[in-house]
């Protein structure tokens, strides 16, 4: 077990020749998908110094840039050391929505790759189309039983299906059974960007807020933890804040009077509801500096300690990850607590 280690749960991988290798770079420009109106293509830093991936939703409008040099085994390390990380777990920033099989399997064999090299600093989640179909399955068995890797990745939708959709359930099956912990990344596809794609902060960061939070609360309403009761799902971005919309989107009932007409009506019952956040949903403090030591310490307080991972999203924002676990240090929590979320729960959950 990896005790007393900082764990950050969300470190970006790309694979390392992206922009050398045509099928790969291929697999990623061309998954994208045209028909919602994305457009990815290669362009110039604005110094013309690196090369940069870019993608547009809608056109003209960027949502995510991935630079060339960023995501090498050497920058990863260097930034670790320089702040106090132990452990980092590799995740696809984004992009693992769209790819196919044959892509999903390039990446996973670098990524493999690079943990071999990182002596046991850097560990993988698995990219896999979560289909359910036999070639799906497999290639998770691989991942697990033979590239080393701790747990899987999902996009919190695809397109307009979120994760509670009946199409998921053969590969929530396998999680299921298998106990496979899973990270939820957000997506930079949801359909609800017309409201706020013309300003920059909005669009790429109030957008994936508002799909976690939709997920979240899909998940929940669904019921379908109690199909699938042993899955962990943790959530970037606090779920969407599910600090703050934790109390507000659970059952309402009446304890005063009897109501003519109970116009919030669900078939989840807040036995339900909590039982759920406890047994199944977690959540990435992803970025903790970002918010802020009030609403890192509110989150701690509704959602619990026991349930709050630490990650940077790193090499998005050097600050990120440089200012992370200080701030999290630095909430009025008990020591027992901070350890929790700078990793002893990331030990725990992904086995570690």
């Amino acid at each position: 077990m990896a005790e007393n280690k900082v764990i950050d749960i969300n470190m970006h991988f790309l694979p390392t020749d992206l922009f050398t290798n045509e099928e790969v770079l291929h697999g990623f420009l061309y998954s994208a998908p045209i028909a919602f109106g994305m457009k990815a293509y290669i362009d110039k830093t604005p110094d013309g110094a690196k090369d940069q991936l870019i993608l547009e939703y809608p056109e003209g409008k960027q949502i995510l840039n991935y630079v060339e040099g960023d995501y090498t085994l050497e920058t990863k390390l260097q930034a670790m050391d320089e702040n106090g990380v132990d452990i980092a777990l590799l995740r696809m920033p984004v992009w693992q929505e769209w790819l196919s099989l044959d892509t999903c399997k390039i990446v996973n064999d670098q990524a493999a790759e690079m943990c071999k090299r990182s002596n046991g600093r850097l560990y993988a989640n698995a990219v896999v189309p979560p289909w359910g179909r036999k070639e799906d399955v497999a290639e998770l068995e691989r991942c697990i039983d033979e590239l080393g890797m701790v747990g899987v990745q999902l996009a919190c939708c695809y397109g307009d299906r979120f994760l509670d959709d009946d199409m998921f359930k053969p590969y929530l099956k396998v999680l299921n059974e298998k106990k496979i912990p899973a990270v939820i990344h957000h997506t930079p596809g949801q359909n609800a960007y017309a409201n706020f794609d013309e300003y920059t902060v909005l669009r790429r960061e109030l957008g994936r807020i508002h799909a976690q939070a939709a997920a979240v609360g899909r998940e929940i309403y669904s019921g379908m933890f109690d199909e699938f009761p042993n899955l962990k799902f943790i959530h970037t971005m606090f779920g969407g804040n599910w600090f703050g919309l934790q109390n507000i989107l659970a059952p309402h009932k009446s304890t005063k009077k009897k109501e003519a007409m109970n116009r919030l009506a669900t078939n989840v019952d807040h036995e339900a509801y909590d039982r759920y956040l406890k047994n199944n949903i977690y959540f990435d403090m992803t970025h903790p500096m970002s918010w802020g030591k009030d609403q890192l310490e509110c989150a701690a307080k509704v959602n619990g300690a026991d349930h709050l991972l630490l990650g940077s999203s790193f090499p998005v924002f050097y600050e990120w990850m440089a200012r992370s676990v200080e701030s999290i240090n630095a909430m009025d929590v008990p020591q027992e607590d901070k350890d929790l979320m700078l990793g002893g729960n990331a030990a725990k959950l992904f086995n570690l």
